[in-house]
């Protein structure tokens, strides 16, 4: 039976910022589908979730398992139609011990979730929101992608390439009534950003960034990063010859210890 509520898809919704937009999402006229790889993680945030009103499916799935992801996105889909897919999977990691090279593995995961796991959620529904000729696809990248980290280098060539694969899906489906909304979030307080051992600067609480994202979404709009300061300087910074923009990204010198899950 179909459901008149609005359809919200959120992968990587058990921690970090996709626990806070869960949260900030869970409204009585939504049904809220969370996707993550940590079942009992999952369990536990629905079970949170119970009194907000919000009609709550959780699925542990991981965005890696192309296969697994679209057959139950198309069966979701069919049950209840997707009005908006939030892909916001994300790991990090960094370069190896003594500023050596990334580990052949570490690279790999992040292509994987970060870059593949976005392509794999948004191909599991777009055809359904493209023949409807409605729907939102919003992909959540970093600001990484805008200006690359000089020690997370995989990390920023898969944001980079959200965000291009961002801009052209925009392009294709604008004709299609279907919008698209890339998010780039600077550095963002949560398990993630804690390995994350350099400045951060204009860091946020998770709570507090999760709600500028769901306003951009309700708002639609094509690209939205923040904080504004850090992301009004890497614009500029874009701006000028390459070797002089380098100079600057020394401040930005970390190590990112080891991701316990992987």
């Amino acid at each position: 039976m179909a459901n008149d509520k609005e359809v919200i898809v959120l992968t990587g919704a058990s921690g970090g910022i996709g626990l806070e937009l869960a949260r900030e999402l869970a409204l009585p006229h939504r049904k809220l589908v969370l996707i993550a790889r940590d079942e009992a993680r999952l369990e536990a945030l629905k079970q949170s979730l119970e009194n907000t009103g919000a009609d709550l499916e959780t699925k542990a799935l991981d965005v890696r398992d192309r296969d697994r992801l679209h057959a139950f996105l198309s069966d979701l889909d069919n049950r209840n139609p997707v009005d908006v897919v939030i892909a916001n999977a994300g790991v990090t990691a960094g370069l190896g011990p003594g500023r050596s090279r990334e580990r052949d593995a570490e690279a790999d995961r992040q292509m994987e979730i970060n870059y593949r796991g976005v392509v794999n959620t948004v191909t599991g529904l777009v055809e359904c929101m493209r023949l409807r000729g409605k729907g939102q696809i919003v992909l959540v990248a970093s600001l990484a992608g805008m200006r690359a980290l000089p020690d997370m280098p995989s990390y920023s060539a898969s944001k980079a390439a959200v965000i291009a694969y961002g801009h052209s899906l925009r392009g294709w489906l604008k004709p299609f009534g279907v919008d698209v909304t890339i998010i780039c979030p600077g550095f963002v307080t949560s398990p993630m950003s804690a390995r994350h051992k350099g400045a951060k600067p204009f860091e946020m609480p998770a709570d507090k960034a999760a709600g500028l994202m769901c306003k951009a979404i309700e708002k639609r709009k094509a690209f939205y990063a923040f904080p504004f300061l850090l992301a009004t300087g890497i614009r500029l910074q874009n701006l000028l010859p390459a070797r002089i923009s380098d100079l600057f990204m020394g401040g930005f010198k970390a190590e990112i210890e080891d991701d316990p899950r992987f």
